[in-house]
């Protein structure tokens, strides 16, 4: 192995052989400690030191980074006090996850790192969303990211890549190439010759670097780095390195032939380092025993800190009081002037007035710029906001809703715009996993409202017409609004808009255009988590949100001796069991109506928290109406038959003579 210092003098040759040390020091204490069985689980990084250190040493300490599990380097670099890695890697509470996450599963605000979540690649598109934060503010700063090899097989991986490349973001695409994903080899997991081939396809620069060769990495990045500052555009680099351990402790390393084995233990980025150094003079023995002994000492004086402390003690109170960043509602009144308007129009004013109030906030979407979106919501946006704050997307959901993720990190707030609900499919890991956690895992908040334009009635068939608002109301960690009338929509809007949690904000799009009410023409806020009681009779509970309160208020007007309390629930999650209870209580019967199929939908909970609750009070058994449990078809006559608008009248009469 050569190394040319260039520029380097020997204070900063020697700084880096102390940085790079001390991750090793610790690993080879880890593995004590896990045949001690004091340590669950670990993830080492042996032989890939130089990566990690080269990075976090180029980057400056205000600039994030997003490592993966194996990258202890980043961390120690970041001078994090390791008695709170200890800790962490204990589950104790002066770790950083309290106890709910493991090893390097997170992330903090004050040594700016973002952790990663196993499903690996979202944390790509995180990337992509703080650089364009920081590309917003112009402050010159770089945000590097960590990928595995396998995991540029990763559909988040290309589109991170596709998105940097279109939006010119300042991001180091950081591919750490140890030749196995757990225990499969590279030659099955791409084709070709190297991944840094991967960049040309999407217009990125790229490099093959020695990634055990910490000279050559620090004065590479030290150089792309200053390029980076003065020209922001992503680059993707390929460290070839080689994971000497297992891909965990337990996994082992049988499958990897021992000849490769001593090929790349003769490459040890450490123990070549170490001897260039003293080659030149610039390290001696005693110097490097006295090195050894002082981060030993640290290592013992931590280890002994993170274990008195004591094992965490569950309350329901602090797990629950975590799911959601706490937030203070923040009440705007209505103005007296009203205008008349459509659904559509109160979502257009909603976007509008929320885009003057918070000048950080951000809208990404397919075709929303200068066409407006697909229901023409956003037109006009760009020529008075900009296309720094209304962007257009490539087809990925995935990496723009991580994209979000990373502007909310950097200090932005972000509104993601599905094109059509049903294309959430392909956004819905970093929905479930990243948004939805982050809070939990580790105090992040998620400050990215999701706008899903929904429904049937429209003969737009299977891919076009859902009512997918189960998949989420499901998830802890997610809000989910679902607004029938344009005065909720606008005041729910703004309100999702200022609550930093994520939430999935349901448009139905027949109701854009159909639905006209009187709405008030300034700012204000209707608070999450509060039903409406649209209507009040002592005979039954109808119990609705979206269109189908819509059909509901049809069904009593034909009927018009029913006397019924009619609830909009408007946010599902939090849901109003209050309300809820207290009509049920009041009138014995209840009936519940939602355009989602049956089986699995958020009525079944309800209903099942119903007989938990208000079991004594009711006169009848709790009815469900909902459309059908097949996919959403396209012909009128085959929609008009799956939807539950024609089966709602009959059921509720039969419950009213029970």
């Amino acid at each position: 192995m050569i190394f040319y210092r260039q520029d380097l003098t020997d204070s900063q040759l020697l700084d880096l052989y102390k940085k790079i040390l001390k991750p090793r020091l610790i690993e080879e204490k880890m593995l004590i400690l896990i045949r001690q069985g004091k340590v669950s689980k670990w993830f080492s990084g042996i032989g890939q030191e130089a990566i990690s250190v080269g990075v976090t040493s180029v980057l400056d300490e205000s600039e994030y980074i997003l490592p993966m599990h194996r990258n202890l380097g980043v961390f120690t670099t970041r001078n994090i006090p390791l008695h709170r890695l200890f800790s962490q890697w204990q589950g104790k509470a002066n770790g950083f996850t309290k106890g709910r996450d493991r090893s390097f599963h997170f992330g903090t605000q004050e040594y700016k790192i973002i952790g990663m979540i196993s499903h690996l690649g979202p944390q790509l598109g995180i990337a992509d969303g703080i650089a364009l934060a920081d590309k917003l503010q112009n402050n010159k700063k770089i945000t590097a990211v960590f990928t595995g090899e396998g995991a540029t097989s990763e559909g988040d991986f290309h589109e991170a890549l596709n998105i940097a490349a279109v939006w010119k973001l300042p991001v180091m695409f950081i591919i750490e190439n140890n030749g196995y994903g757990l225990s499969t080899p590279t030659n099955e997991q791409y084709s070709c010759e190297n991944l840094a081939d991967k960049g040309i396809g999407y217009g990125i620069e790229s490099y093959i670097i020695d990634g055990n060769n910490i000279v050559e990495v620090y004065n590479k990045l030290s150089q792309l780095k200053e390029d980076m500052q003065n020209n922001p555009h992503p680059v993707l680099l390929e460290f070839k390195t080689f994971r000497m351990r297992g891909h965990e402790e337990a996994s082992g390393t049988k499958y990897v032939p021992q000849e490769l084995m001593d090929e790349w233990a003769a490459k040890d980025p450490v123990t070549n380092y170490r001897k260039y150094l003293t080659e030149i003079g610039v390290l001696t023995t005693e110097f490097d025993e006295q090195l050894h002994a002082e981060i030993k000492q640290e290592i013992d004086e931590n280890l002994v800190i993170a274990n008195a402390e004591p094992e965490i003690v569950p309350t329901l109170s602090g797990e629950l009081d975590d799911v959601y960043k706490p937030y203070q509602y923040e009440e705007v009144n209505p103005s007296e002037e009203i205008k008349n308007v459509r659904f559509i129009d109160a979502i257009r004013n909603s976007l509008e007035q929320s885009m003057q109030r918070h000048r950080n906030l951000i809208i990404m979407g397919q075709d929303i710029a200068e066409y407006g979106g697909a229901f023409k919501i956003t037109d006009g946006f760009v020529e008075f906001f900009g296309k720094d704050r209304v962007r257009n997307t490539p087809i990925c959901e995935s990496a723009v809703v991580s994209a979000g993720m990373g502007l909310s990190i950097n200090g932005y707030k972000a509104i993601v715009e599905m094109q059509f609900a049903d294309f959430v499919s392909t956004g819905f890991n970093p929905i479930v996993n990243l948004l939805a956690k982050s809070h939990y895992r580790w105090g992040e908040k998620a400050d990215v409202v999701v706008r899903m334009p929904c429904g049937g009635g429209t003969q737009a068939g299977p891919f076009h017409s859902q009512t997918n608002e189960a998949w989420f109301t499901k998830t802890p960690g997610l809000k989910v609004v679902y607004p029938a009338f344009p005065y909720d929509a606008k005041g729910l809007l703004n309100s999702s808009i200022n609550d930093p949690n994520p939430v999935l904000f349901f448009e139905h799009k027949q109701l854009y255009r159909s639905v006209y009410q009187d709405v008030p023409v300034d700012y204000y806020t209707i608070p999450l988590g509060k039903a409406a009681l649209l209507k009040e009779g002592n005979q039954v509970t109808i119990i609705s949100f979206g269109a189908p309160v819509h059909w509901a208020l049809e069904t009593l007007a034909k009927n018009p001796e029913i006397e019924a309390d009619l609830i909009d629930l408007r946010t599902l999650q939090p849901l109003d069991t209050e309300t809820i209870f207290a009509s049920v209580k009041k009138t014995g019967k209840v009936i519940i109506y939602q355009e989602d199929t049956l089986f699995g939908g958020i009525a079944s909970d309800i209903s099942a928290m119903i007989m938990e609750e208000c079991f004594e009070f009711l006169d009848a058994p709790v009815k469900r109406v909902a459309s059908l449990d097949s996919p959403i078809p396209f012909t009128k006559a085959l929609e008009d038959q799956f939807l539950p608008k024609n089966r709602f009248e009959e059921v509720l009469l039969e419950l009213l003579k029970y």
